[in-house]
């Protein structure tokens, strides 16, 4: 927590350092207080009480005083550091980020889009936050950064990362059963290397469309390319496999091809694979004709 990555800190270390701080000295303070008086006063020593005082105004002051002293105190650096992270230097640059179950994907001003947050070092950069279906937390601990992604809402989040380097991006908000593995990493670029990367051909071009639009869509948090476990089925040498499938209750078994597999894309609670839990979202309406045909070209030319 310390250690100080990025330019945020500055708004957030201290703030902690000084709560921390005055908690530290109340708690070993009030705790000395405590076995003080228990060791002074216990009723061995004085088994009849003989103080008949009620009150005393001076420590009433003291103790009303000080402790609202120190919770204004906690209150100025709070909204000084809140501040401070709010407001956005001017020329930063726009990166948007969509949450989704259970993945992030960047979309750059030209365009681009990523399954990585990719920023130029040593420049401010403003992240724009939503979210697809349910709640997720953007959190960035290396940045000291953490905002909620909220469907029907935008947020934004900024931070500059000081040097070249890889620093890991969480959801902090649990959203199902694949939250753990919402995990993905802020790649800080020299400025020269981000510009070059940034008008590098499309993702799309790069991989080919088919997988660029599993990455895009956040498939790719749910089911693996290499044959791996996770939330959904493998996406490994899925078309022409044989599966078995829970519909209306009764199991059977059926050949994912083409029809299948449309199917399992815009009506996913229709047919779910035995096995898996059915959280897979529809996206109809999502995903246009054109990549759908481009997705089950892809499934049916992979291995």
């Amino acid at each position: 927590m310390i250690s100080s990555v990025t330019t945020t800190t500055e708004a957030v270390d201290p703030v902690f350092l000084f709560i921390f701080g005055i908690a530290l000295v109340m708690l070993l303070g009030i705790t000395a207080v405590m076995i003080f008086f228990t060791v002074k006063y216990n009723r061995k020593r004085h088994p009849h009480p003989t103080s008949e005082r009620r009150y005393n105004i001076p420590l009433e002051i003291a103790w009303t005083v000080i402790p609202s002293l120190l919770v204004l105190a906690m209150f100025y650096y709070g909204w000084a550091g809140y501040l401070a992270l709010r407001n956005v230097p001017e020329g930063a640059m726009e990166v948007s980020v969509t949450g989704r179950m259970w993945s992030w994907t960047f979309t750059y001003d030209n365009g681009r889009t990523s399954d990585r947050l990719y920023v130029p070092a040593g420049q401010p950069v403003r992240v724009e936050i939503h979210s697809e279906d349910v709640l997720h937390s953007f959190y960035i601990p290396a940045f000291r950064i953490k905002r909620d992604a909220v469907p029907g809402m935008s947020n934004y989040v900024w931070f500059v990362a000081p040097a070249p380097g890889s620093y890991d991006i969480f959801c902090a908000e649990y959203c199902g059963v694949g939250h753990s593995s919402m995990i993905t990493t802020v790649e800080a670029l020299t400025p020269h290397e981000f510009e070059e990367w940034l008008r590098q051909e499309s993702a799309a071009e790069e991989e080919g469309e088919g997988e660029a639009l599993l990455t895009s869509y956040g498939c790719l948090g749910c089911h693996s390319l290499d044959g791996s476990a996770k939330v959904g089925p493998t996406l490994q040498g899925i078309f022409g496999r044989s599966v078995t499938v829970v519909a209306g209750g009764k199991e059977r078994t059926l050949v994912a091809d083409a029809a299948y597999l449309r199917r399992a894309i815009l009506e996913p609670a229709a047919e779910v694979v035995k096995g898996f839990p059915p959280v897979m979202p529809s996206y109809a309406g999502r995903i246009s004709e054109h990549e759908l045909e481009e997705l089950l070209e892809y499934f049916e030319t992979r291995p």
